[in-house]
């Protein structure tokens, strides 16, 4: 870089002087605290000393440490006890202060950076420590914004994968759900037809020796029924043979009783006879009696059934006729009710005055309105 001349060095930092003087006018007028004040000049000051062309890392620096003192801070108040109104707002001035204190941490670097300029004109009459904290704080920024796009990629490509992840982990508990339900029901199958194959062959293992032990039993038993028959029917073929001839016997004797006792009851017959035509004759005259007692009770009841019936009849048409009445009045109160309704929607009769009444109401609004409108 060509060197300037004394002249040009002169005025230029006479310029950079008023700069500088602005730039702590700035510094004066901020509502920041004297402490971070000086732990800001202090922290550049030593990075000045140190090295001045790296004014890059001072700025750096002290820019981290206030935000970090800041954030020390801030934490320390939110833990506290308070509620969520007054950590809102004191998020809100930590957020101030933190700006507050970065514009203070630039403009304190602009400030040291002018000076370093100044010097460097005075003393070897060129001003590339300026340029080079141009270029490297335009460096430093270009490469802030690449990380800020790498890190937006890098957000954007994780969210996709973990979208993806989810949906292939949903997709898969989803296939493995739907595999154990369907091995829980072949199993459940499985030991439905175990379970009914073993009762089934149980069953039929049962029922084929039952079956073979009844028809053994029942032919032995049949064996030994058919040998008792035969006995018995050898025993009670002698037995009638021997009762065949006591019968024998007996009918004859009895058929002698018998004969004897015919002619007895012939006898008595025709004496029973007589007697029971005379009561049959004295039930019918009974009878007849009985008969005209019972006419008359059935006209009493006729004439009984005649009067309840006409009883009851008069009874259900005044029932009739008071829900008839009821009726007659519930609708005539609705028709009343629908009428004054009509005349008071329609401003029919005696409420024509009220028709009146707010047609008045409504123009004295309308003229009110257009008097505010006419002022305005």
């Amino acid at each position: 870089m060509e060197k300037i001349t004394h002249l040009e060095a002169l005025m230029f930092s006479a310029v950079l002087e008023n700069c500088v003087d602005q730039l702590a006018i700035l510094g004066y007028v901020m509502p920041v605290p004297q402490e971070d004040k000086n732990k800001v000049k202090e922290m550049i000051q030593e990075e000045l000393d140190n090295n001045s062309p790296d004014l890059m890392s001072a700025k750096q620096e002290s820019g981290e440490t206030v935000t970090s003192t800041a954030l020390k801070t801030t934490e320390h108040k939110q833990q506290q006890g308070k509620t969520e109104g007054q950590k809102s707002a004191e998020k809100r001035t930590t957020r101030a202060a933190k700006k507050l204190k970065k514009i203070y941490a630039d403009r304190q670097y602009a400030s040291d950076v002018i000076t370093v300029t100044i010097k460097n004109m005075e003393e070897l009459g060129t001003f590339s420590s300026l340029t080079d904290a141009n270029e490297r704080e335009r460096a430093k920024k270009n490469k802030f914004y690449d990380i800020l796009i790498r890190e937006e990629k890098g957000k954007k490509e994780i969210k996709a994968l973990q979208k993806q992840l989810q949906d292939v982990k949903k997709q898969t508990d989803k296939d493995l759900q739907n595999r154990d339900q369907a091995i829980d029901r072949l199993k459940d199958k499985l030991q439905e037809n175990t379970a009914k194959w073993n009762t089934e062959s149980y069953y039929m293992k049962r029922s084929t020796d039952l079956q073979i032990h009844l028809t053994q039993r029942k032919c032995s038993n049949a064996e030994m029924a058919l040998e008792k028959e035969i006995q018995n029917l050898k025993s009670k073929t002698d037995e009638e043979i021997q009762l065949h001839m006591e019968t024998e016997n007996f009918l004859t004797q009895e058929y002698q009783k018998v004969k004897d006792k015919l002619e007895y009851w012939m006898e008595k017959y025709e004496k029973d006879t007589a007697a029971k035509d005379e009561e049959t004759d004295d039930l019918k005259t009974l009878k007849a009696e009985n008969l005209e007692t019972m006419q008359r009770f059935a006209k009493e009841c006729l004439a009984f059934q005649t009067t309840i019936i006409i009883d009851r009849t008069d009874k259900e048409a005044k029932r009739k006729q008071i829900e008839q009445e009821a009726l007659e009045q519930k609708s005539a109160l609705k028709v009343q009710a629908w009428w004054k309704g009509t005349m008071v929607r329609r401003f029919i009769g005696p409420y024509q005055e009220l028709e009146k009444y707010l047609k008045e109401q409504l123009a004295e609004k309308e003229g009110g309105k257009e008097k505010s409108g006419a002022k305005r």
